[in-house]
């Protein structure tokens, strides 16, 4: 009887974590697609929003992002400047931990420049560390981000 008790309580446990995971996986799906095509709109605000106040991001050597307000400055240079697009994101794997998750892909940024410069394309790994929060559109925000040359 214990053992019977035991069984079904342990796939009635599973059954609620694969459902949780499954609706954390859908969110953090539209929280990634949602900073992508902020990207292809060059909307600032939309990508910030996706953001959490706490946010670093780390590019490399001393090219360190720090907050929300760092965040929205590089942005808007970038934009000033340059039209930036997704041409590619392959997702390499996801892991959820409780009201974490963590991401990596390759992407590829599509760089078109507003002068009318030749366009090129950026091809990166990334690692980006998500929470839940609340204030976010979609329900995530990333708070840690590095990204380099991919392979």
């Amino acid at each position: 009887m214990k053992t019977a008790f035991y069984t079904a309580f342990l796939l009635l446990a599973t059954g609620v974590c694969m459902a949780q995971t499954q609706a954390d996986k859908l969110s953090l799906e539209r929280t990634t697609k949602a900073i992508r095509d902020a990207f292809a709109r060059g909307d600032v605000d939309a990508i910030v929003a996706l953001h959490h106040p706490g946010i670093i991001k780390y590019f490399g050597g001393k090219n360190v992002v720090k907050g929300r307000d760092e965040l929205r400055k590089g942005l808007i240079a970038t934009f000033r400047n340059v039209k930036m697009e997704f041409a590619a994101n392959t997702v390499e794997s996801t892991v959820f931990n409780g009201s974490t998750a963590i991401e990596t892909s390759i992407f590829t940024f599509k760089v078109i420049p507003k002068n009318g410069g030749k366009v090129t394309f950026s091809k990166g790994r990334s690692m980006v560390v998500y929470v839940k929060y609340k204030p976010s559109p979609t329900g995530w925000a990333s708070i840690r981000e590095m990204a380099q040359a991919a392979p």
